[in-house]
């Protein structure tokens, strides 16, 4: 190392040595620099959840043109209002007459609509007539449709309305019925929320169903959920039709198929679920042993697992581990089985689990990683900033390919592709990002071969935050019923949102209250939704 009182002392060719050194120490320096600044990028990954706001997908998703928008300044807000809703509440007349002096002429009337609100405690006593038929038999008469209990229609829709869309918690439930003069526990309202609510659950299972055989695309999410003390997670499947959860103990790629199965528990060996495991380097023999044994369905995981084990797979101690991707191989053959997403796009944020089917990734997350680098030079700076504006280019056509696809726009934006994420810069950690997200091409431009596919997963993002919320509030579940009716409600009352159908009307109509409209069935309007698309 040269000090600085040397450097008097020092010739010509001993300073050029000694620059040389120095600036090769600077770039070893700068080079560890940059690897402890991705270092900290991952702890801060770790340690930090991305604040991804419902239905705004990012600066670069705002900031591209291509896809209409709604509300707002749109057609709609150039024009005006617009023409009012017809009023969903029949208008009584109620007139009022002011104090006429002698010889006023009448000029008809001046309208005034106020709405009103008359929530009143009702306590009904129905006196049964009761009778002995000729033969002795005694006959009493039946108590009126929807009446279920002690609690009649419009009480338990009113609970159901209060804990499910308007995240009411059951104390509180139990203290506005009691402050209104209701006679209720909570015990009470723990079973008005729970008990004889299996169709429901049937129907919230039946509009998943009705998804996965007919949509083109479902996105998928999960979130943290607490069920009996323990930690776990809740999976969201859906798209702008329906949507469905299901809260599980694991995130694992097992636990995803398990739920694409919509509610069947069998297990199936055929083409798809042999080409599965090949995909995931299962090894030949085990899976020459699967496909040529003549069992190939099974009822249920016990089943299954005996299966395994007299195949002698079980025991077998390698990696890949076959008893997993023999399970995930056999889940998957279920799904296809009964006729699940037999050409559907799964769109996802790149979660490892859900890597299975005809997988799309979202955009918003892979430019999200570009932009959360953090940069100390200059040079890095210009180099994300144009790596960036590049994108932002590229999502703005991608925008207008899904509104007017054509096979040369198709060859030139995989063209395009290429040429920005094979980029190299100085900048060493942009460059290896862009190196890994070139290796997910087909997923990222997935919407080329699917152009009705979306490009970022805001709407799984936007359907999870009830049930975020439903946690923050309520906390966890305690029982396997509690869990399912949470996740069947809170799934029906975004159904219907989506299907333009009032959350009230729907319970109304369910539950017998005698109030028009009339509600088809969810899951046949989900595919009612394909089939005129």
């Amino acid at each position: 190392m040269v000090s600085l009182g040397d450097i008097d002392d020092l010739s010509l060719q001993e300073l050029r040595s000694a620059l040389a050194g120095s600036l090769s120490e600077i770039e070893e320096l700068k080079r560890m620099v940059a690897l402890m600044a991705a270092e900290i990028a991952r702890l801060k990954d770790l340690n930090q959840r991305p604040n991804i706001k419902p239905n705004k997908p990012s600066g670069m998703d705002q900031g591209t043109p291509g896809e209409p928008k709604r509300g707002g300044k749109g057609l709609r807000g150039r024009l005006g209002r617009g023409p009012k809703k017809a009023p969903r509440v029949a208008v009584e007349d109620e007139v009022l007459s002011p104090e006429v002096p002698s010889g006023s002429r009448f000029k008809g009337y001046q309208d005034y609509i106020v709405q009103d609100l008359v929530i009143r405690p009702r306590v009904i006593r129905y006196r049964r007539a009761r009778w002995v038929t000729a033969d002795g038999k005694p006959l009493i008469a039946p108590l009126p449709a929807g009446v279920e209990g002690h609690f009649g229609p419009e009480l338990r829709r009113y609970v159901l309305m209060q804990y499910h869309q308007s995240q009411v918690t059951v104390p509180r439930i139990v203290a506005l019925l009691t402050a209104m003069g209701i006679d209720i526990s909570k015990r009470q309202v723990l079973r008005l929320l729970l008990e004889g609510k299996d169709a429901f659950l049937a129907e919230a299972q039946d509009v998943l169903r009705s998804g996965l055989t007919a949509a083109p695309w479902v996105n998928v999410d999960d979130t943290g959920a607490r069920h009996k003390g323990k930690n776990g997670y809740c999976t969201v499947i859906g798209n702008e039709h329906f949507a469905w959860f299901g809260t599980t103990a694991s995130k694992s790629r097992r636990n995803f198929l398990d739920l694409l199965r919509a509610g069947h528990s069998d297990y199936a060996i055929n083409e798809e679920a042999l080409a599965y495991m090949r995909d995931r380097d299962l090894s030949s023999g085990v899976v020459k042993r699967l496909a040529d044994h003549p069992d190939q369905s099974f009822a249920d995981l016990d089943a299954w697992t005996a299966h395994l084990e007299r195949l002698g797979i079980a025991a077998l101690d390698v990696l890949p581990n076959p008893v997993l991707i023999a399970t995930e191989g056999a889940l998957w053959g279920s799904v296809k089985a009964h006729g699940f997403l037999s050409d559907t796009v799964i769109l996802s944020d790149d979660a490892g689990q859900f890597n299975v089917g005809r997988h799309a990734l979202c955009w918003v997350h892979c430019e999200r990683l570009i932009h959360k680098l953090d940069t100390f030079t200059k040079a890095h700076q210009d180099a994300q900033a144009e790596v960036r504006r590049l994108i932002w280019a590229f999502y703005a056509d991608l925008k207008a390919y899904r509104q007017a696809p054509s096979a040369d726009l198709k060859a030139s934006l995989s063209q395009r592709f290429d040429a920005i994420f094979t980029f190299k810069s100085s900048f060493i950690l942009l460059t290896r990002l862009l190196k890994r997200t070139h290796r997910n091409k087909a997923e990222l431009l997935k919407v080329l071969d699917y152009p009705k596919t979306p490009l970022h997963t805001n709407g799984a993002e936007n359907d999870i935050r009830c049930q975020v919320t439903k946690r923050k509030i309520s906390g966890g579940t305690r029982s396997d019923l509690g869990r399912d009716c949470r996740n069947a409600f809170l799934g029906i009352a975004k159904t219907c949102a989506k299907l333009d159908i009032n959350f009230w009307d729907y319970l109304g109509d369910r539950l017998n209250t005698h109030q028009p409209p009339h509600i088809p069935d969810l899951a046949d309007l989900v595919s009612q939704q394909y089939a005129n698309a």
